[in-house]
């Protein structure tokens, strides 16, 4: 099997790696959040057009294997767990979360947000998560926050989300990882 960086149908996500790399130092950095002490769990992308999910389909396909497929919030999300990982300041993520073009419109086509798991009860995960940023990134402007609960068919476990974002790359949280959720279809 092909290492994801060799595949045609990727490369132009091969260059966008390392833009989104310094983006997320950068935010995390605004935000005094120390990447490398939390769980990371999967890494997600972001396109215009149904062409370019298809073709980047087709890529992951080569390198790793088809993890789930579902309808969520309107529009199908493919997961991918690869072969061999990308690495995102240090950390090894297996799982690239692929959702199809919806109506919001994103700045390019590539690498949107990482997703990290902070154990704990589902009810608490925002306390939890604003608990890992500085007070004074909480007020900073251009920092925004939304909450979220995305729910694919059958999934059982409750998902809540807390994204961060300066507008350019974002990181979410939640109290499990992909895997599980998956795992909780009855």
């Amino acid at each position: 099997m092909k290492q994801w960086y060799e595949i045609e149908q990727l490369q132009d996500l091969v260059g966008d790696l390392v833009h989104f790399n310094h983006a997320l130092a950068a935010l995390a950095e605004r935000l005094s959040l120390e990447l490398s002490a939390l769980e990371v769990d999967h890494i997600a992308l972001r396109c215009q057009h149904e062409s370019t999910a298809e073709r980047w389909m087709h890529g992951f396909l080569q390198c790793g294997s088809l993890l789930s497929e579902k309808m969520i919030n309107g529009r199908p999300v493919a997961l991918f767990e690869l072969q061999t990982p990308l690495i995102i300041h240090g950390s090894a993520i297996y799982i690239v979360e692929l959702p199809w073009p919806g109506d919001k419109r994103y700045r390019h086509d590539g690498w949107e947000h990482i997703e990290y798991v902070l154990r704990g009860e589902p009810e608490t995960l925002g306390q939890r998560a604003m608990a890992l940023f500085s007070d004074s990134s909480l007020t900073q402007s251009g920092i925004a926050f939304k909450t979220s609960a995305p729910k694919g068919e059958r999934e059982c476990l409750p998902n809540p989300t807390l994204a961060v974002t300066d507008g350019e790359v974002t990181i979410k949280f939640h109290p499990w990882s992909l895997k599980e959720i998956i795992a909780s279809a009855d």
